[in-house]
């Protein structure tokens, strides 16, 4: 698990993975560059993830379908209600999709995960405090348990710094009253 300083080409990445899909997903959908790769100045791993947001739930067998066609697989709702997981197969090769580095998840507008990644993203976007304290606790935790250990980076960002992303959807709420 490595983690970069900010790379504007992330941008860029995210609109080529964004136009591979759009030539198969011909259903109503939103497609959100979410995560860290999509707030400027972030640190991140270099993984673009991207949620789909369908307007219709009813679309998600179509979806499925559409992107099985370009070498995607499903893989569940990893442990997120609402949230279906997609990943490469290596049936179909496709020159972007497999050499740009991302995760896809589909998942309902209305569904709370989905907001919440919007919530974030557009926060960190317009508020470079948080976003420098974000980094500020990557960097803790990293000096913690070293850019090797996935499982007890995530496990000690939600634990010890919980609080601070709750804290971060509140004020995004609020400014969205």
């Amino acid at each position: 698990m490595v983690i970069i300083n900010y790379d504007k080409k992330w941008p860029q990445d995210f609109l080529k993975i964004k136009a591979e899909l759009q030539k198969v997903l011909t259903i109503p959908c939103k497609m959100q560059h979410v995560g860290s790769t999509s707030i400027p100045g972030m640190k991140a791993k270099p993984i673009i993830d991207i949620d789909v947001g369908l307007e219709n739930w009813s679309d998600f067998e179509a979806v499925k379908r559409a992107l099985a066609e370009i070498g995607y697989e499903h893989e569940g709702d990893r442990g997120i209600t609402g949230r279906e997981a997609f990943g490469r197969s290596g049936t179909v090769h496709n020159e972007i999709l497999d050499t740009i580095d991302h995760h896809l998840y589909v998942c309902s507008v209305n569904n709370e995960e989905y907001k919440r990644h919007i919530l974030f993203r557009d926060y960190l976007r317009s508020n470079s405090e948080a976003r420098d304290r974000y980094n500020q606790i990557k960097d803790e935790i990293l000096a913690k348990v070293g850019s090797e250990n996935r499982a007890d980076y995530v496990q000690i960002k939600e634990d010890d710094y919980g609080d601070f992303f709750e804290e971060i959807i509140e004020k995004a709420k609020s400014l969205k009253s």
